[in-house]
């Protein structure tokens, strides 16, 4: 045994203290914490613990409202105030970004970096289940793969419930729960193809239950839709992306209109503005751009997110905006060789970041970058290539997409140096 105070939180689910003249990484800690912890494993140049005894709780410490912790791993940083939340995920995300040139600043002083979260509780608007046997629904063991049977989850949507009735009538690993209005659709992930009892059964509940829209079946390519698996997502005021339920959307809506509002306004798209949206989904950001007059190429290499956009941009009238399935690297190279130049490029890649794409944007030195990501590290790495290329990081921002866990959404922009002042 021995004993740890935790001086700082990672992005991350662990808290950081020192034993000895190693770093102890320890979860479900609060920094300000001293602590009794056994070694779990000891690493070149750091140990993991676990808590055994709280000798003194920090000032930020609470015992978490869900009845379901420890045990449920869902929630990695419950056991903290909310506003200590939002205060601890600004430092983390500041040491990451002060790596960068130019953002050294944020060393000293995170505070303020990030949006708290209208409600720290019943935000999500998808749930995603793990399913055992005899049809039981639940979510995994902080590091392991036991399930933790779940009634009701707290940071899901008032109007998601457990779909344990499709749970025990379908051969499934997962399901999903998505918010469409006052209802929900069901994306169940089959273990094997659906047969034709369990299409009936599942349909059935779809008619019956006054509170499920639609259901998607998936196995592989195959997927069947019952009812209406459409949802739609308030991007900003007068504006709805509708996209099918097994299309990714951000689970919380009202970060996202913040979100998508402070992009807008660090792209600043306008009439013969040309946007290029790498990653773009099935719209989320292209759709609020092509609404003030710009041109847009989105790119995707899902497939169906792009007919998604596409449909989106027929309904509502944007002519100017076009989207095509290719790779994010793949498009860029493309418009390289062709020289193209877009005013403004937008790029939410997923958590591993995007470093294959910094030579393209590069040479194709459109005005301003705007990245948005969800890890801080990467996030860093790429920046980091971006200044090497001439750019200056500008903005900085980050919104709490995820109350109670340890993740977040930046935004961050990036001008050419050669137009710094102007932006």
């Amino acid at each position: 045994m021995a004993e740890v105070e935790i001086s700082a939180m990672t992005f991350g689910p662990s808290g950081i203290g020192r034993i000895g003249a190693k770093t102890a990484m320890v979860p479900g800690c609060v920094p300000g914490d001293l602590l009794e912890v056994g070694v779990e494993s000891e690493r070149r140049g750091y140990i993991i613990a676990r808590i055994e005894r709280v000798i003194r709780p920090g000032p930020s410490r609470r015992i978490p409202p869900c009845p379901y912790l420890p045990r449920c791993g869902g929630c990695d940083w419950q056991q903290i105030e909310y506003a200590a939340q939002v205060r601890f995920k600004g430092q983390a995300i500041a040491r990451e970004l002060a790596r960068v040139p130019g953002l050294e600043h944020l060393a000293a002083n995170g505070a303020g970096l990030v949006q708290a979260a209208p409600a720290e509780f019943g935000y999500r608007a998808r749930l995603r289940f793990k399913v055992g046997a005899d049809g039981v629904v639940g979510f995994h063991e902080a590091g392991s793969r036991r399930l933790v049977p779940i009634d009701h989850c707290m940071v899901g949507d008032a109007a998601l419930k457990t779909p344990v009735e499709f749970a025990r009538a379908l051969r499934c690993g997962e399901i999903e729960v998505v918010a469409s209005g006052a209802r929900q659709v069901v994306v169940a992930h089959l273990l094997k193809p659906a047969r034709r009892g369990e299409i009936d059964r599942a349909n059935r509940i779809v008619n019956d239950d006054p509170a499920v829209a639609g259901a998607i079946l998936k196995c592989g390519r195959d997927r069947i839709v019952l009812g209406d698996a459409s949802v739609p997502v308030r991007l900003e005021a007068g504006l709805e992306l509708e996209a099918d339920a097994d299309q990714f959307s951000q689970v919380n809506r009202a970060q996202n209109q913040r979100l998508v509002a402070a992009v807008m306004e660090m792209a600043a798209p306008a009439a013969g503005v040309n946007v290029l949206d790498l990653f773009c989904g099935a719209g989320n950001f292209s759709l609020p751009a092509a609404r003030r007059g710009a041109v847009v190429t989105g790119a995707d290499a899902e497939a169906a997110a792009i007919e998604a956009a596409r449909r989106n941009a027929l309904r509502l009238g944007f002519e100017r905006a076009q989207f095509v399935a290719i790779k994010a690297a793949e498009m860029a190279k493309f418009l390289t060789r062709a020289r193209s130049r877009p005013d403004a490029v937008i790029l939410d890649p997923p958590r591993d970041g995007a470093p294959e794409l910094i030579g393209a944007l590069a040479a194709m030195r459109p005005a301003c970058v705007i990245y948005v990501s969800c890890d801080a590290a990467t996030l860093a790495r790429d920046l980091r290539g971006l200044v090497e290329a001439g750019y200056w990081i500008d903005r900085t921002g980050a919104f709490d997409f995820f109350p109670n866990t340890h993740h977040a959404e930046i935004v961050v922009r990036a001008v050419l140096t050669s137009i710094r002042g102007r932006s």
